[in-house]
């Protein structure tokens, strides 16, 4: 496990920006906006900034005057599960979700313009697990990243890898590392010889009232002392804290159910 947001090139100004398939940008769709700000910005120290409103109400997470992360509000009247998000670059939204449409995949929302930030879309693999797809107007990375608050891994969790992990091969230009394994069937996603992102199949243990679905992994300085938090303040633990070779990890939720894991990392 890597800090994936790492992949980048330069803009002809000489400033950075996000490599095509690179995860970009988190985005949490929840119900109450309020009880949510107070839930991670107590748990990651975040504060909050008013964001682009393509979908109504938007905050963006800001963490030493950078924005790591975003929370909007679901519409009361649509039945969406309460969830956290990743978005891909990409130079140019509506082609990409074009070859989403072709190789299978769903555009739920967008592509669409979000003020003057970028142009985004929302999209589903062909399991159904929901993804972004986000243009920057600059394209510019994300100004912190491998600190505690900050995103540092988004795993998909689905039925199996051999057609998904084809599927965003496909989209999005990456190379495949299987795991060469009989009890395990996982592959990691490379860009430019990088991890990215990886694809964990679990076969008849994913729960069918869920279906596939994206972890965001979030850095913390201590993992058992960021799940005694996550109690505290009304969440709810999933799984762990264990030891990975990458890190001490849990698998925690925020007190409207959304889930995410907690990582602080080896070494």
């Amino acid at each position: 496990m890597t800090d994936a947001r790492g992949n980048a090139r330069p803009n002809r100004d000489g400033s950075a920006r996000h490599t095509p398939g690179t995860p970009c940008w988190v985005s949490l769709m929840a119900r109450g906006l309020a009880a949510t700000e107070q839930f991670y910005g107590a748990l990651f120290g975040w504060e909050f900034r008013p964001g682009p409103r393509p979908l109504g109400p938007y905050v963006r997470a800001v963490l030493d005057g950078h924005a790591v992360a975003g929370i909007g509000v679901l519409p009361p009247d649509r039945r969406l599960p309460v969830a956290w998000t990743p978005y891909f670059a990409s130079d140019d939204v509506d082609l990409t979700a074009e070859s989403v449409r072709s190789c299978g995949g769903t555009v739920g929302v967008g592509p669409l313009d979000a003020d003057d930030a970028g142009r985004l879309a929302l999209a589903s693999d062909p399991s159904g697990a929901v993804f972004g797809i986000w243009q920057a107007a600059d394209g510019a990375v994300a100004g912190v990243t491998g600190r505690p608050g900050t995103p540092a891994w988004n795993e998909l969790t689905t039925f199996e890898t051999t057609n998904v992990a084809k599927f965003y091969e496909t989209v999005f230009g990456y190379d495949e590392d299987p795991v060469v394994s009989a009890d395990l069937d996982y592959v990691t996603l490379r860009l430019d010889g990088r991890p990215v992102t990886g694809v964990h199949g679990v076969g008849n243990a994913l729960p069918r009232d869920r279906g596939p679905y994206w972890t965001t992994y979030f850095t913390v300085a201590d993992t058992d002392d960021a799940v005694d938090q996550v109690l505290h303040l009304g969440g709810q633990v999933l799984g762990g804290p264990w030891d990975t070779e990458h890190g001490r990890v849990a698998t925690v939720a925020d007190p409207e159910g959304a889930r995410f894991a907690l990582v602080r990392k080896a070494g």
